[in-house]
């Protein structure tokens, strides 16, 4: 198990500690600085992880699910994080509070050595975007309508990135982690960036897709 985090205030397990020693927020580099710090050596089961933040499970799950997206390959990883970002977003526009992983995905075990690549890679980042990034327009977050909107867009993104289509991997991925610091830090105004920008992918992606295939056609037809 992971060791319970007084920094989570109101989580089980949670909350015994003083106020004042409380940060104002969860942020999204405290929780990965959280996860990295106190997972055993064995690494943690994603059921586990996604159990024990359950506040940010969502948020946490996607920042999870496009880890493999920032593998250095041309194509192959999307088939990875794709069908997990479906389901979850899936999960989302069906208004679920906590998400649910399939047996075999909730017991897949994040080792140790790669939460400390993940806060190696993320943590600079995402500290350059804390400046920026605070609880804002939470009805963009929490409420019925937006929470559909965004399962939508997160099936979307996760059908793109599925499909094999070269050196897309680093943009779905940097969509993907702004979509998670969104609901993680309860930014109503960065998923406004992240909806918009996935609206973009969906219609380029279309529209490269047809040229692709007139292409294909002219050449083979």
């Amino acid at each position: 198990m992971i060791t319970p985090l007084p920094m989570l205030s109101g989580h089980k397990g949670y909350g015994r500690q003083p106020a004042s020693n409380m940060p104002s927020r969860i942020t999204t580099k405290s929780l990965l600085d959280a996860i990295a710090d106190t997972a055993p050596p064995g690494g943690v089961a994603l059921g586990e992880l996604l159990e024990e933040f359950r506040q940010r499970a969502f948020g946490l799950g996607i920042l999870v699910a496009s880890l493999p997206l920032f593998v250095p390959l041309p194509i192959g990883t999307g088939a990875i994080s794709g069908p997990l970002i479906g389901l979850l977003g899936l999960q989302l526009m069906l208004l679920l509070t906590n998400p649910w992983l399939p047996g075999f995905v909730a017991r897949h075990r994040i080792g140790h050595d790669s939460l400390q690549r993940m806060r190696t890679r993320l943590g600079p980042w995402l500290a350059r975007l804390e400046r920026v990034s605070h609880p804002r327009l939470q009805g963009l977050i929490h409420r019925g309508p937006a929470s559909i909107f965004t399962g939508l867009m997160l099936v979307a993104v996760g059908i793109l990135a599925a499909l094999p289509i070269p050196f897309t991997n680093y943009p779905f991925g940097l969509l993907l982690a702004l979509f998670a610091i969104a609901l993680i830090e309860e930014d109503g105004a960065l998923m406004l960036v992240a909806w918009v920008l996935s609206l973009v992918a969906i219609v380029a992606s279309v529209m490269l897709s047809n040229e692709l295939y007139q292409f294909l056609v002219g050449v083979f037809g």
